[in-house]
C-alpha cells in the first residue's frame, strides 16, 4: 500500500500480485472469512444470553437461543448503518477493555469464588491438534480489516506500531484464558469457556455479560468489507435507501445461518483451517512473492516463505476436514 496508494483494500493487493482473478479470489476468501466470523459473534450472544436465562423461549418453534439471537441482530443493526470509521474505532476499542475484564472475571471465579484449579490435566492430546490448531487461526483473522484500518488512520507510519502492540496483546489474552479455561474445567471446558461458570455467581455474571459486550463491539467493523464490496457491486448511482436495505439483509443472513448451524466452537474451527489460514498466512506469502518478485531467484527469504505456505497448506486440509467431520456429526446428532 505504501508502494501503489490506489491500493485502498485487500482485494486491490491481490488484483496487483495476480490480476483480476487474483482480485476475485481475495475478495470472496476475505468476504466469506469475515461474514462467518460476524456470524460466530451472533451465535456467542445466543449462546451465553441462554446460558443466564434458560427458561425464555417463544412458542414450540423458536427456542430461547433463537430468541437471542433475533434480539442481538435488532441490537446489531444500528451498528452496521454506521458509516463513519472513527465512531466504529471507538466502540470496537470498547472490546478491548472488555477483553482484560473478562479474564480478570473468570480468575476471580477460579481463585475467590471456589472453583479453583484441575489438579489432573493432560498436557497433549493429539486427536486435538487439528481443531486447537485451527482455533488459534481463528484468533487472529482480523487480516482483510487491516487495509480498510490503514487507509483510515489519520498517522499512516504508526501502522506498524499498531499492529505489533495489537498482537502482542491478542496472544497474551488469548493463551491466558486458554490456560485458565483448562486449569478450571480440563476436558470439560466448553468452546466457550463463560458456559462453564455457574450463573448464580456475580462474578461468572460479569464474565458472561462482559462476553457479550465483545461482539457488539466488533461485529460492525467487521462486516464493513463485506458492505463496502456489495455497495460497490450493486449501488452506482443509487440512493442511501438502498445501502441501508443491503446492510439489513446482511444482518439478517447471519441471524438465519446462526440458528441453522448453532455451534460456536466447530464453525469457528472451519473458519480458523478453510479462511483465515488462507486469508491471514497463505495469500499474503504469495501476493507478496509475486509483487516483490522474489520468487524468481532462490534464497532464504523465499525459503522460509514456501516453507509458511506449506504449512498453511497442511492445516487448511487437516482443520477442514476435522471441523466439517465435526460440524456434520453434531447437526445428525440434533
Amino acid at each position: 500500500m505504501d508502494l501503489d496508494t490506489n491500493i485502498r483494500s485487500y482485494p486491490d493487493i491481490g488484483e496487483r500480485a495476480f490480476g483480476s482473478y487474483g482480485r476475485m479470489f481475495v475478495a470472496v476468501t476475505t468476504n466469506v472469512e469475515l461474514y462467518l466470523v460476524a456470524t460466530g459473534f451472533v451465535i456467542l450472544e445466543g449462546d451465553n444470553l441462554q446460558n443466564l436465562f434458560p427458561a425464555v423461549g417463544v412458542g414450540d418453534f423458536v427456542t430461547g437461543k433463537q430468541a437471542f439471537v433475533l434480539i442481538i441482530g435488532l441490537i446489531l443493526l444500528p451498528t452496521v448503518w454506521l458509516d463513519n470509521m472513527v465512531v466504529l474505532s471507538y466502540i470496537s476499542a470498547t472490546g478491548v477493555v472488555a477483553s482484560f475484564l473478562l479474564i480478570a472475571s473468570v480468575l476471580w471465579c477460579a481463585v475467590f469464588d471456589g472453583i479453583g484449579f484441575q489438579e489432573q490435566v493432560t498436557l497433549f492430546q493429539s486427536r486435538g491438534i487439528p481443531t486447537a490448531i485451527s482455533l488459534y487461526a481463528f484468533c487472529y483473522c482480523a487480516h482483510p480489516v487491516f487495509p480498510t484500518m490503514y487507509t483510515s488512520m489519520r498517522n499512516q507510519k504508526q501502522f506498524s506500531k499498531v499492529l505489533l502492540v495489537c498482537f502482542l496483546v491478542c496472544t497474551t489474552s488469548y493463551a491466558s484464558m486458554a490456560v485458565l479455561g483448562y486449569l478450571m474445567f480440563g476436558s470439560e471446558v466448553q468452546s466457550q469457556v463463560t458456559l462453564n461458570l455457574p450463573t448464580n455467581l456475580v462474578s461468572s455474571k460479569v464474565a458472561i455479560y462482559t462476553t457479550l459486550v465483545n461482539p457488539l463491539a466488533k461485529y460492525a467493523l467487521m462486516s464493513r468489507p463485506i458492505v463496502k464490496s456489495l455497495e460497490r457491486r450493486f449501488l452506482a448511482g443509487r440512493s442511501m435507501r438502498w445501502s441501508i436495505l443491503i446492510r439489513t439483509a446482511l444482518v439478517a443472513s447471519t441471524i438465519f445461518v446462526a440458528m441453522v448451524v448453532p455451534f460456536f466452537g466447530y464453525l469457528m474451527s472451519l473458519v480458523g483451517a478453510f479462511l483465515s489460514v488462507t486469508a491471514s498466512i497463505i495469500l499474503p506469502c504469495l501476493c507478496y512473492m509475486k509483487i516483490s518478485g522474489i520468487y524468481i531467484r532462490i534464497g532464504s527469504e523465499l525459503i522460509v516463505l514456501c516453507g509458511i505456505v506449506v504449512v498453511g497448506v497442511v492445516v487448511l486440509v487437516v482443520g477442514t476436514y476435522t471441523a466439517l467431520l465435526e460440524i456434520l456429526n453434531n447437526l445428525i446428532s440434533h
